[in-house]
């Protein structure tokens, strides 16, 4: 049942992948590494929680600065 877990992170991660939209794969990716941190926890392998966390962050600040950045407007001449 514990690999269930990493498979199930690993399908997320994977279909992020394929994700054309940046914020789509953003949110896919991030709840994918909190997913492999259970999964890592379970497995007591600390290396992959240190590296989800980063990637949690990384994917966190991109969402953020998605969210964040100044709307641009094409104003026709």
């Amino acid at each position: 049942m514990t690999h269930m877990i990493g498979y199930v992170a690993l399908t997320l991660n994977l279909v992020s992948m394929s994700m054309s939209n940046l914020l789509y794969l953003r949110v896919l990716s991030l709840i994918a590494n909190a997913i492999y941190i259970g999964y890592a926890v379970l497995l007591d392998a600390p290396p992959l929680v240190v590296g989800c966390s980063i990637a949690v962050v990384i994917h966190s600040y991109g969402i953020f600065r998605i969210y964040t950045a100044p709307v641009s407007s094409e104003k026709g001449s």
